[in-house]
């Protein structure tokens, strides 16, 4: 993640690093330690965001077939 400081007290942005490959990228939107070097208090642990170019793609062991889905 990207911190950058405003112009106003106190407020910043955090701009996602993605991560690509051929099937999308994968960022996180949130991380306790990186928002606690920054001075941010928070109890989240973490935060994550996707995406996948093609339907259907499945990425680490998330993927379950039936019954257990």
């Amino acid at each position: 993640m990207q911190f950058s400081r405003t112009s106003l007290a106190d407020a910043m942005v955090i701009d996602m690093q993605r991560n690509e490959d051929s099937r999308g990228f994968f960022a996180r939107t949130f991380c306790v330690k990186e928002f606690a070097d920054h001075g941010l208090v928070t109890e989240f642990v973490q935060g994550n965001h996707s995406y996948n170019r093609r339907k259907g793609t499945v990425r680490g062991m998330h993927f379950q077939t039936a019954p257990h889905g």
